[in-house]
């Protein structure tokens, strides 16, 4: 870490949905440092919240779906660069859950708000799935998907591109 760099610090709950014959749910993010890629369903604990209500209330918002279903998986962390007021390097914690199972459909549009960063929900085959159009997290569920484990190291990102 050098001395000059300004962390910024972000805290957040997500869900890995993965339908062998669908594909990983994901979502079409729209602002922050994953603006224009595919992201895991989830995000930051609002006031007073606990894990899993953070859990619950962001997939629902994302996805249009209810958590019927799910388990910890663990928990690591994203570093990279990112400029964002007077930050300069991002840290972004993660908690990952697997959902085993969900009820109601997926939905392609989502209702917007204040700080809605979804515009929706879609299935992703593995194969399409990219450091060029994923956020770390996404990466690190195809992974998980892949190896049937979960890597608890630290991804630790040269340079990122905010698209």
């Amino acid at each position: 870490m050098m001395k000059d760099e300004i962390y910024h610090r972000a805290f957040g709950v997500y869900g890995i949905y993965y339908r062998q014959e669908q594909g990983l749910l994901v979502i079409s993010k729209t602002s922050g440092p994953y603006a224009n890629r595919l992201d895991l369903p989830g995000g930051s604990m609002a006031e007073g919240e606990g894990l899993d209500d953070t859990l619950r209330r962001e997939f629902l918002e994302e996805t249009g779906m209810q958590l019927i279903n799910y388990q910890q998986l663990g928990i690591t962390s994203f570093r990279y660069p990112w400029r964002f007021e007077t930050f300069t390097m991002n840290n972004h914690i993660a908690v990952f859950n697997l959902v085993q199972q969900v009820h109601g459909n997926i939905a392609e549009k989502v209702r917007e708000f204040p700080g809605q960063d979804s515009k929706g929900a879609l299935f992703v085959k593995l194969a399409d799935i990219t450091p060029e159009n994923s956020s770390p997290l996404v990466l690190k569920a195809k992974k998980f998907i892949q190896n049937n484990e979960f890597d608890f190291a630290d991804t630790i990102l040269q340079e990122w591109q905010v698209l």
